[in-house]
């Protein structure tokens, strides 16, 4: 058993929350902790969409680094930032009980006179022009914060934030939840992992925390996700709720998508399904790659 859990963050205050999240159930358990902020190639970026950048895994790439360097022990993230690919030698041993899944709109203006919504999700800007194509959504990068800040500056008639980060923070602002059938979330949204090197003693101590039944959703959600590909650059929701899932992949301009719905067995199961999804919707997948200018046409 570790004497100290050297946990490695993000400096946002989302990210902070989390992490203090993480460390008082440590110390329920009565394991000791220390925090060390890294600094993410994607929080010195803020001014360009992610897909530029190199998509959410520059949040997780610092981290896992420091943790294969054994300058921190542990990292604690956003489920939803973590990419398919993962290098060997990480662990995530503990995945916590999750918090709402669900999309919120956020607004101030009259809901009827909403125009122009912030987002950098290529999926969230999707759903919303398949909702209303009349929309003009407009980049919005930024944390929580600062986000609202935008908002509240008038920059956005509205802007979309995933209800998890608002619940954490004890944040109550004006707006709207948004049902999961129409706004599918990305895969694992609303649930933080703990990520450490592959060690047992510390892989034993954290996984008291692991929550069992979010651990099968959210493991069906990646094994669909790392089936589809795509990474964030594709337009896709990914949810599963008590092993049914709902999956779909979008045009970028959200005019056509691919969809599946039902029960999934085991990992296999979502894994056959990611396929079947995948190959269903490949003009899709290829089509936002070109856009984006990842693949040449």
């Amino acid at each position: 058993m570790p004497q100290l859990i050297r946990i490695g963050t993000r400096g946002s205050a989302l990210a902070m929350r989390q992490t203090e999240i993480v460390s008082r159930l440590l110390a329920s358990k009565g394991l000791r902790t220390e925090t060390t902020i890294i600094r993410t190639e994607g929080d010195a970026e803020t001014s360009v969409p992610l897909h530029q950048v190199g998509g959410q895994g520059i949040f997780v790439r610092a981290l896992d680094d420091a943790i294969l360097r054994g300058e921190i022990d542990v990292a604690v993230h956003s489920m939803k930032d973590i990419p398919a690919l993962r290098p060997e030698g990480l662990a995530t041993p503990a995945i916590l009980a999750r918090d709402p899944p669900t999309d919120y709109l956020a607004f101030d203006t009259p809901l009827d006179e909403i125009s122009i919504i912030g987002t950098s999700s290529t999926r969230r800007r999707a759903q919303l022009l398949r909702h209303d194509p009349e929309l003009e959504i407009r980049e919005l990068r930024g944390n929580i914060d600062t986000r609202i800040r935008k908002l509240r500056d008038g920059e956005y008639d509205a802007i979309m934030l995933a209800e998890a980060g608002l619940v954490r923070m004890g944040m109550q602002i004006n707006g709207i939840r948004l049902p999961v059938t129409q706004f599918v979330p990305a895969p694992n949204q609303g649930t933080i992992a703990i990520v450490c090197r592959d060690d047992t003693g510390l892989k034993d101590a954290l996984a008291p925390l692991d929550h069992q039944e979010t651990r099968m959703d959210t493991m069906i959600e990646r094994a669909v996700m790392e089936e589809v590909g795509g990474g964030c650059f594709t337009p896709q929701g990914i949810f599963c709720r008590d092993r049914y899932l709902i999956a779909e992949i979008l045009s970028l301009d959200g005019s056509r998508s691919e969809r599946i719905e039902r029960r999934v067995d085991d990992i296999d199961d979502a894994r056959f399904t990611g396929r079947e999804l995948r190959d269903a919707a490949a003009d899709l997948i290829r089509e936002a790659k070109t856009t984006l200018g990842l693949e040449k046409p």
